[in-house]
């Protein structure tokens, strides 16, 4: 019998109160999605864990802004208000790379953009304290809140804006996956403690904590470029449990706290998490206004392990999630596949088995783990892979194995991204990790993400070279050809980031039409967002290392020509765009 059964969803409505006999609840936790109770839904695992641990939860999703109904419904707190902008920075949800406004929202029941505010955090923290003035404390949590904890580049505003904490009306921030953060806090003010000391928590303070780093003033960064190129590798230096300190930055006289991060969830606890009884469904309270579109995605999918250390300069996971892999165990991720056969949707398809890299499945470097992650060097960049990192797919092969024999296990999808360079690193079993993939967890298209081909735009990016990609296609294409298989690579491309030019783009739609025999039907435009190196650039027009200018496409009509440059079906020509 397994363990992971399904039970009544979190509170959401009053009714739901009074059928428990609950009079007042413990936390109630704001999101930018609609409530669904699914793993893979940030604010769902908060209430689930919050939940276990005794505590009383409330969840209000998309609340409406234009009056107090909706916030006020379920009554206020005991200990305190959660509040996230949900799984998808707003901004980034409600605004295309060229600040187009999004018409649909996956997250939103009915699929239109019509429930989710800018800047969401700041919204629903305001609508709390217009609604309830002596209220009780209120906890900003999740990713568009992580990111923005110090001054952080705004790309919607083109400006540096404060740290979080100073433009909302908050008392405390949790950054990162914060599972540590949250027990520690909900114990703290439960007994009515202070918080203060508490790790992997944020907050204002009158003065600075001496033994902690300070880094550039708020002030300093407006004035300075370089101060803020200072501040952001602080920043990005200490987000490891093992090795980081605190952090303070002063802001108009008043200090960003940031204690150093909370300890990582190990493997038992991981599996603890996975087991909680998620009823993987929308709550029926937003049934009537339609469906939510990522449930179809995400309902039968099974997250593997959290952290990335690829790095990517444009992506932020590493600073959110962390650079250290940290995995579940293969017989709960089986247990898991089995407890699907409850449902009767089921159909034994899962739709995808990984996470922000499929292929980093349970390895890791013993010096990371041993000392946290290294402030001089990465685990793997433009050029090289650090040699105390040894890829292994070994548990990968076997973790697949075991689901596809799982009960009620039809097909086992992997469609989290793969890093290609790692399988070709792997000379042990990397080809054998690739030949699982192709023979057994290919939708007849595998995703991978080289994002460019020009060396000094994949160096500002931190992605590998392009031979690494020719050399995998061929991989790629030979396991095709000996399985019998039609199956082909699909492409993620970057156009507009940093340093690259429209000569730039001219060369990688050369480069996919007569090394990869295809022609790109998509792009994206790159999107400056907080929390990453080239966000930084974006701003600064910098190289962060060598703090030389670099060229920054920031005209969006000459954006869009670069993606148009790729995804032409004929090579075009430069006189194209000026006739």
């Amino acid at each position: 019998m397994h363990s992971f059964t399904p039970k009544d969803f979190l509170i959401t409505t009053p009714d739901e109160m009074r059928r428990r006999g609950i009079d007042r609840l413990d936390m109630i936790l704001v999101s930018g999605d609609a409530y669904i109770d699914s793993p893979f839904i940030g604010v769902a695992v908060v209430g689930r864990m919050l939940e276990s641990w005794g505590y009383t939860v409330g969840i209000i999703g998309q609340p409406s802004i234009d009056d107090s109904s909706d916030i006020a419904r379920l009554g206020e707190p005991r200990l305190f208000w959660g509040v996230s902008g949900g799984s998808i920075d707003s901004m980034v949800a409600n605004y295309t790379a060229t600040k187009k406004f999004r018409n649909s929202d996956d997250y939103t029941p009915g699929g239109k953009n019509t429930r989710r505010p800018d800047r969401a955090v700041l919204v629903y923290t305001n609508l709390i304290r217009r609604t309830f003035k002596a209220t009780a404390p209120i906890v900003l949590g999740g990713i568009e809140a992580s990111l923005r904890r110090v001054t952080h580049y705004d790309y919607w505003t083109n400006k540096l804006r404060k740290p979080i904490l100073f433009d909302s009306k908050a008392d405390y921030l949790l950054y990162g996956m914060a599972e540590h953060a949250l027990k520690a806090l909900a114990q703290a003010l439960s007994r009515g403690e202070s918080v203060t000391a508490i790790r992997g928590l944020c907050y204002i303070a009158k003065e600075p904590v001496t033994e902690y780093i300070v880094l550039p003033s708020h002030a300093e960064c407006l004035a300075n470029k370089e101060r803020y190129i200072d501040l952001f590798d602080s920043f990005y230096d200490h987000n490891d449990p093992i090795s980081a300190r605190g952090l303070c930055q002063e802001v108009d006289g008043r200090y960003a706290i940031q204690n150093p991060p909370a300890p990582y969830l190990t493997s038992e606890e991981m599996d603890a998490m996975a087991r909680l009884p998620y009823t993987r469904e929308l709550h029926p309270y937003h049934v009537p206004q339609g469906k939510v579109r990522a449930l179809e995605t995400i309902k039968f999918s099974i997250m593997t392990h959290h952290g990335c250390w690829g790095e990517c300069n444009f992506c932020a996971i590493g600073v959110h999630q962390g650079r250290t892999i940290r995995a579940r165990s293969i017989d709960n991720i089986v247990e898991e596949a089995e407890a699907f056969t409850a449902y009767k949707d089921y159909k034994g398809i899962i739709s995808d088995l990984g996470g922000p890299t499929a292929n980093m499945y349970d390895y890791e470097c013993d010096k990371k783990l041993a000392h946290g992650t290294c402030d001089h060097q990465r685990c793997v960049d433009s050029r090289h892979l650090c040699k105390s990192m040894r890829p292994n797919h070994a548990k990968a092969i076997e973790m697949l194995r075991r689901v596809r024999a799982a009960k009620g296990v039809r097909k086992a999808f992997v469609a989290s991204g793969i890093r290609y360079d790692l399988i070709a690193s792997d000379t042990q079993h990397g080809y054998s990790y690739l030949k699982e993939l192709v023979r057994h967890h290919i939708s007849g298209q595998m995703k991978v993400a080289p994002e460019h081909t020009q060396q000094h735009v994949l160096d500002l990016m931190g992605k590998p070279g392009k031979q690494t990609l020719i050399d995998f296609k061929k991989m790629y294409d030979q396991l095709n050809r000996e399985e019998g298989k039609a199956q082909f690579l699909t492409y993620y491309l970057i156009a507009a980031h940093p340093g690259c030019t429209e000569g730039d783009m001219h060369e990688l739609k050369r480069f996919t039409h007569d090394e990869l025999h295809m022609n790109p039907e998509q792009a994206q435009v790159f999107t400056p967002t907080p929390g990453t190196y080239s966000s930084v650039m974006y701003y600064t027009e910098m190289d962060p290392v060598t703090r030389q200018k670099i060229f920054v496409e920031k005209d969006t009509a000459r954006k869009e020509r670069q993606k148009a440059i790729v995804v032409a079906k004929e090579e075009p020509t430069r006189s194209d765009f000026n006739s």
